[in-house]
């Protein structure tokens, strides 16, 4: 099949079946393309919409995102995970608005944080209607299977392969619902487990289909026994009521977000609380929960312990601060913090 028969193929596919109403698709501006590709790296679109939706009510252009606090940036992303993006869109949306204008070339978009050449891509083409190939992760499964490509696409040569392919397959011409169309194709039919093979477009020339070997491709990234981290978190309380948490370091896991106090036991959370002048009038340790990260299993005790002693014996330059109920709720937490704080508060409010 010709890279011109596959195009025309695609998007007489797309014209009829493709989806055209996601929020990102109406109003379609650089800024809007920007943040639904940043948003959907690694993440369903059913899950985003409604970050998006309130993304974009919120700080309706990059203007708005590039002067909001970090803090209110990280609480609307709270629990979509992945918060270096979040943390990049900030910090990459200061830079556009100090330079006065949206790039519109690969290379000035691939010098911003957070924005790759898939992303790069999909914004030139989208927004810009710049012919330039992408490569996310829907598209690759579409073109493994397509060309048969055997080998994880995490590979460096497997996915220079497939870079290769989708350089030759991307048009000149109506790049922008090319673009759209065939990762629409990936997210709908060709998908992950069960795809819909005899509704696509390009089956009949799919070397996969036609060798009934759809299900090796692409080929699974090897097996890694991930390793456990275990962790305390201390979910401390005091005479008014209020939590204490911790605002973690602007980089790293959870970076820039709003946590519990964490040590290695519990001896060494309660050796903290005596070190901090804080005698402890209450402990109940709760049941081990797991958060799985992409490289580790984070097995983690809440130790709930309550104290009397003043509030401002444990102030670190706004680092470590004591908060009401209502005030957590507004702030960026981590999705597990989020759910084990938002227990707590509930089960207190019953008592």
């Amino acid at each position: 099949m010709t890279p011109s028969a596959f195009q025309q193929r695609l998007l007489a596919w797309f014209d009829e079946h493709g989806r055209k109403d996601l929020p990102w698709q109406q109003n379609i501006t650089p800024y809007r393309v920007w943040l639904s590709e940043t948003m959907l790296q690694q993440t369903q679109v059913a899950t985003v919409i409604p970050y998006f939706n309130t993304f974009v009510t919120i700080f309706p252009t990059i203007e708005h995102l590039a002067q909001a606090p970090i803090d209110e940036v990280l609480h609307r992303w709270s629990g979509l995970g992945y918060y270096a993006r979040a943390r990049n869109l900030h910090k990459t949306a200061q830079l556009i608005v100090t330079h006065g204008r949206f790039p519109d070339t690969l290379e000035e978009l691939v010098a911003l944080p957070g924005i790759g050449v898939s992303t790069a891509g999909a914004i030139l083409s989208i927004a810009f209607s710049k012919s330039h190939p992408i490569l996310d992760g829907n598209v690759k499964r579409v073109l493994a299977r397509f060309k048969a490509v055997s080998g994880w696409p995490g590979n460096n040569l497997v996915n220079k392969k497939l870079w290769i392919i989708s350089a030759q397959l991307t048009p000149a011409d109506r790049v922008a619902d090319y673009t759209q169309a065939i990762m629409d194709l990936g997210a709908t039919i060709c998908t992950r487990s069960k795809p819909l093979c005899e509704k696509c477009p390009l089956d009949d020339h799919c070397l996969a289909r036609t060798t009934r070997t759809v299900s090796l491709f692409p080929t699974p990234k090897p097996a890694k026994t991930l390793p456990v981290k275990q962790l305390v978190f201390l979910l401390l309380s005091n005479h008014l009521n209020q939590i204490l948490l911790v605002k973690r370091p602007p980089t790293g896991i959870w970076g820039g977000l709003w946590s519990l106090p964490e040590f290695d036991s519990l001896e060494s959370a309660h050796n903290w609380c005596l070190a901090k002048n804080m005698t402890i009038t209450h402990s109940q340790e709760l049941e081990t929960r797991r958060h799985t990260f992409s490289h580790y299993h984070l097995d983690f005790t809440p130790a709930l312990m309550h104290t009397n002693s003043p509030i401002n014996s444990v102030m670190e330059t706004n680092q470590t601060v004591w908060y009401k109920a209502e005030q957590i709720k507004t702030l960026g937490l981590a999705a597990p913090i989020k759910s084990l704080l938002e227990q707590y508060i509930h089960e207190n409010e019953d008592d």
